[in-house]
């Protein structure tokens, strides 16, 4: 992994990380709006909404227009699509393990089957010879 590309999952996991931002940006996936209306949606202050919207832009998350004295905001899930290819890859990685694991043991438990059944078959064998 490039230091780019590291740098960039790094913003963004850290942009997602907290619940205020989390929510920003599904508000954003709803439609643009200005940064005013955004804030309005929060019990906290229009300067702490700014500094959580400021951590989205700096991930790559949210763009900003300016419109004379409006700021658009746009969600930008590019980056998002980065860090789920970086936690795809890890997935897939565990299911295989899981996989794995899941048939080792259920082979394990169809062998022990296979002795328990043959040695009572074995012991039938040799009760009915007596």
């Amino acid at each position: 992994m490039g230091e780019y590309q590291g740098d960039l999952l790094d913003s963004v996991f850290s942009a997602v990380s907290d619940p205020t931002r989390r929510a920003i940006l599904a508000r954003l996936a709803e439609s643009d709006a200005r940064v005013t209306d955004v804030a309005g949606a929060f019990p906290i202050s229009l300067n702490s909404t700014s500094k959580h919207i400021r951590v989205l832009e700096g991930a790559g998350l949210v763009r900003r227009t300016v419109r004379g004295r409006e700021h658009i905001l746009t969600l930008d899930a590019a980056p998002l699509a980065e860090a789920a290819a970086w936690i795809e890859h890890y997935r897939r990685f565990w299911s295989e393990r899981l996989a794995a694991l899941d048939a080792f043991v259920t082979g394990s438990a169809a062998t022990d089957r296979a002795d328990t059944d043959r040695a009572d078959t074995d012991r039938d064998d040799v009760e009915g010879a007596s």
